[in-house]
């Protein structure tokens, strides 16, 4: 995968929560970090995200996406 983002932190999936139109992950990223993310709920089931999974939590400007 290859991305204009420069910012990237490696980290490991805590929790997943699926609302009505969004998805919130939020990625344990290492020293008692977490960044959270709100994504697609169409993105999170294309990803297929689970709690425990290794991720990249990308930051490009005020947002975040998850890269797996």
């Amino acid at each position: 995968m290859k991305l204009s983002a420069r910012n990237a932190l490696k980290g490991k999936i805590e929790s997943v929560h699926k609302g009505a139109v969004t998805t919130t992950v939020k990625v344990a990223v290492g020293g008692g970090d977490h960044i959270t993310s709100s994504i697609t709920n169409e993105a999170a089931e294309e990803l297929d995200l689970k709690i425990g999974d290794d991720v990249t939590a990308i930051i490009k400007s005020s947002d975040v996406i998850i890269g797996k």
